[in-house]
């Protein structure tokens, strides 16, 4: 019989679940939160999980997506929720789920679902993008060098960049084979001693300080003092100004900490002449890993790449490189689909509404239109995903759902039970 995790914050149906589960003969371990799941993880290899949805921590997306990236998916997981959506269930079957449960959860659909989830054959984990994806970059064979030049005699690094994308490249490059890898932005309760152990000889990641609220902030410094003694690296990125993080209530002294080794990530509008081949090798990378067909870049398009400006950075030229896979119909990009693809996102730009409007309302309504002007448009990019939304907002996806609901803006959810 199997080993089961059963995660959910309702204690009545943690032991519902686990006594239909253990009269079946499997064993069952519970956790109440998204923090104890990380224990139980930790600990032990259980044959499945069953993960609700919606917890008062850190959500079930979240979860799942974390354990993706540091490699832990290595057990079918299937996701239990209330108020599901297609969206959702879709979210998490590419992430990584084997099945979707919505409840209330019916005895026999339960019991078959487990089954089939028990039998469901969990693909390796695809390795991370890192610098290495483009070696041939005279660019970024540099930062490389760089890159491990500092790491190698410190155990905190700064990462100054326009975009968090590139920071986690950088770390992502730094993290030896099947280390572990603990996001700071995933984490939604404090910081433990006991998390950090388990972290050994892995990455203590934070994409972007900027994005960072006050829990986040006092689990970075929780971590500074304790990173020799648990052997493990932190590695940040930040987008702004360390004097701009100063006004914005960062304490000065974790700042000064964070600051003693930093380096400074190139941006892609000061490198034109290298697009081109990071355009290319990036393209190899995703065909190889089975995320787009196999296609090729003509000269042309290539040019067309290079004289475009990139001011998304990093993850406009990844997201462009992409869509360019996805939506070409041949199997060679030209440079008529890289003017389709860029004029469209240079449209929808230009049809961003004026700020003028706002001046004239009180700064209470003023704040709740902007607001809600900024989410629809980010779930109108995002496609609906909300995880992408959360990621984009620095929100964990928990918090995004009730300043969704705050503002009135209807995501597609079921009625709620």
């Amino acid at each position: 019989m199997a080993q089961i995790l059963v995660v959910d914050d309702e204690v009545g149906i943690r032991e519902l679940l686990s006594e239909i589960l253990a009269d079946e003969g499997h064993t069952v371990w519970l956790a109440e939160n998204a923090t104890a799941a990380r224990k139980a993880r930790g600990e032990r290899r259980p044959d499945l999980v069953l993960l609700d949805i919606w917890m008062p921590d850190t959500d079930g997306i979240s979860l799942l997506k974390e354990w993706s990236a540091a490699g832990l998916l290595t057990m079918p997981v299937v996701m239990m929720s209330g108020h599901g959506t297609i969206d959702t269930a879709v979210e998490a079957t590419r992430i990584g789920a084997a099945e979707f449960l919505e409840k209330p959860i019916a005895l026999q659909k339960l019991l078959s679902t487990v089954k089939k989830a028990l039998k469901h054959e969990v693909a390796p984990a695809k390795a991370p993008l890192t610098l290495d994806a483009f070696v041939r970059s005279p660019l970024i064979k540099d930062l490389r060098k760089r890159l491990e030049q500092a790491a190698a005699k410190t155990s905190m690094l700064l990462l100054k960049s326009a975009s968090s994308a590139i920071a986690e490249l950088c770390a992502r490059s730094l993290q030896a084979p099947h280390a572990p890898w603990l996001d700071l932005a995933a984490a939604g309760g404090p910081l433990t001693q006991e998390m950090l152990q388990n972290a050994s000889g892995g990455i203590l990641f934070a994409a972007d300080l900027a994005a960072m609220g006050k829990l986040q902030q006092m689990n970075l410094a929780f971590a500074i003092d304790r990173l020799e003694k648990h052997n493990v690296m932190l590695i940040c990125g930040t987008t702004k100004p360390l004097p701009a993080l100063a006004e914005a209530g960062w304490d000065a002294a974790v700042l000064a900490r964070v600051a003693e080794v930093w380096l400074a990530l190139p941006q892609l509008s000061a490198h034109a002449d290298e697009i081109p081949e990071i355009a290319a090798l990036l393209l190899t990378h995703l065909a190889e890993r089975g995320e787009v067909p196999a296609r090729r870049f003509a000269v042309g398009a290539l040019n067309a790449l290079r004289i475009h400006r990139w001011q998304g950075d990093w993850p406009e030229l990844q997201a462009a490189v992409k869509n360019l896979a996805l939506s070409a119909l041949d199997e060679e990009i030209v440079a008529e689909d890289v003017a389709r693809i860029l004029q469209t996102e240079l449209r929808e730009t230009s049809e961003a509404p004026s700020l003028l409007p706002f001046f004239e309302q009180p700064l209470r309504e003023a704040r709740d239109a902007f607001e809600r002007l900024y989410f629809e448009h980010a779930l109108r990019l995002e496609g609906g995903n909300m995880t992408r939304v959360a990621d984009k907002a620095g929100l964990e996806r928990t918090h995004l759902y009730r300043k969704l609901k705050q503002l009135g803006i209807q995501i597609g959810r079921r009625g709620e039970e």
